[in-house]
């Protein structure tokens, strides 16, 4: 039936890609929760209440050929996906579609017993999904995390059942995503049925991550620690590289976009001495606290938000949980506005600190894949990249660091990308590379000055064979 709607409608989809909106208007079809009518969070519905209930009983919802969203980062909502993959088992379900961005925990429903019954698409690739994608139980989709949300509004993938873990209702009756509101706003805003795991435990944060207790379907109770990241080991050439950003290219009263790692961590800590600072960023760790604590990061210089800490996800220790807890100085925000590069763009000084696997001598950043292996994903850094560079001051400083060595010694500048790897960053986007030998700047360069400036920072052991390749590959010497 909906293959022949889909004619009608002149969209040559498959039946998962129809766009469920445009299906319900046509055919008049109704449910518990039309397509036709946008949903907003943040309105109560009148007279709508979820039914309080188990977890086991909660997933019985989910059918074979099903779309699941399912929240992640320190949000994955555990107790709910371990009955699913129950329910997958005793029910005999087959090609149920998981949908998420990067999920902690073991991701049971990943594991080769569950093949035939789940199907995990992976929008941005954490390591308990990389096995399931290599072997090809899984799936992983390049995208920009700011266009995640698109696919969920626009009906592209439309969503069936999301899992989501918030707080329980406040007195006015609402929840809170607590710290996973990226993509899930939008997925609450776009799923026919939404099964709420409320934990006493997640922090209540304010900005757009609010949703009414009668948007719920099902709701169940738990109270259970969120997933803790500890503060990684950082390397001595780890601790270069943050010391060479902190020092020479991190300006008073810039602001600020860093990630999860060693190498945000080691340029936190470098920055002690700054004053000003701001944070729009995608994601934070517990690498930012010592910082607000001092009074470095006050964010009173930024144009958007200002005097606010701008994030849309984040992991990390207890302490980070503890400080995010209906703190007024932080927003919460949907993924699609934290990181759309007209809004970076608007904030002064924007200074992008981004990683990645390996760089080419012409400026290409690979970033997800390790070869044809999926590693991680596209996620924000093009979207913080292009909005650094096209800042309106003209003072923004998109960066992209990297160690000059694998662990096994191996350059990490390379003449040739692998074989299969992706181009995430493309080399007309590149600005700074940094390593912990120094600082590449490439905009404006042509290729024989990049491969000079990227060569300077390579590990000395490997700078004499960069250079033969350089001249094999452009029939002139790399020069400044």
């Amino acid at each position: 039936m909906l293959t022949g709607i889909c004619c009608k409608l002149g969209k040559a989809l498959q039946p998962k890609q129809i766009c469920f909106q445009s299906v319900m208007r046509f055919t008049g079809i109704t449910d518990h929760r039309p397509f036709d009518i946008p949903r907003e969070p943040f309105n109560p519905v009148s007279g709508r209440e979820p039914t309080w209930t188990t977890a086991d009983e909660a997933v019985q919802i989910v059918k074979s050929g099903d779309r699941v969203f399912v929240q992640g980062g320190g949000a994955t909502p555990q107790e709910l996906l371990h009955s699913l993959c129950k329910h997958g088992r005793t029910a005999g379900l087959k090609d149920v579609e998981l949908v998420h961005i990067h999920t902690e925990g073991p991701g049971e429903q990943m594991e080769p017993q569950y093949e035939g019954i789940f199907r995990d698409n992976s929008m941005f690739t954490g390591g308990n999904a990389r096995t399931a994608i290599a072997e090809g139980r899984g799936d992983y989709t390049p995208i920009f995390l700011s266009e995640i949300p698109l696919l969920f509004r626009r009906g592209v993938l439309g969503l069936d059942v999301a899992l989501v873990h918030v707080t329980p209702p406040d007195k006015h009756g609402f929840c809170s995503m607590g710290i996973s509101v990226d993509v899930t706003r939008a997925a609450t805003q776009s799923a026919r049925y939404i099964i709420g795991q409320l934990n006493k435990k997640m922090p209540r944060t304010l900005g757009e991550g609010l949703i009414h207790i009668s948007h719920f379907d099902s709701v169940v109770e738990i109270d259970r620690p969120l997933a803790n990241k500890k503060p990684l080991k950082i390397s001595d050439e780890q601790r270069a590289i943050g010391k060479y950003i902190a020092e020479n290219l991190v300006d008073n009263g810039a602001t600020l976009q860093t990630g999860i790692g060693a190498i945000p961590d080691a340029t936190m800590s470098c920055l002690t001495q700054h004053k000003d600072l701001g944070l729009h960023t995608e994601m934070f760790s517990s690498g930012i606290l010592p910082l607000v604590k001092k009074g470095v990061i006050t964010n009173t210089k930024k144009r958007i938000h200002q005097g606010k800490i701008v994030g849309s996800f984040a992991v990390g220790s207890q302490e980070m949980y503890d400080f995010m807890d209906d703190n007024q100085t932080l927003l919460m925000m949907d993924i699609a506005h934290v990181n759309n590069t007209s809004v970076i763009s608007q904030n002064p000084k924007v200074t992008a600190i981004n990683s990645c696997i390996e760089v080419d001598l012409t400026g290409q950043v690979v970033s997800d894949t390790i070869g044809t292996r999926v590693y991680s994903g596209v996620g924000g850094q093009v979207d913080f990249i292009r909005g650094a560079a096209l800042g309106f001051d003209g003072l923004g400083k998109p960066i992209i660091a990297i160690p000059s060595v694998t662990k096994r010694g191996e350059s990490k500048i390379v003449p040739f990308i692998k074989e299969g790897a992706g181009v995430v960053t493309s080399r007309a986007h590149a600005h700074y590379i940094v390593s912990e030998h120094g600082i590449a700047y490439l905009f404006g360069k042509n290729l024989r000055q990049r491969a000079h400036a990227l060569i300077q920072i390579a590990h000395p052991d490997h700078r004499e064979a960069l250079e033969k390749a350089t001249f094999e590959r452009l029939k002139c010497m790399p020069s400044p």
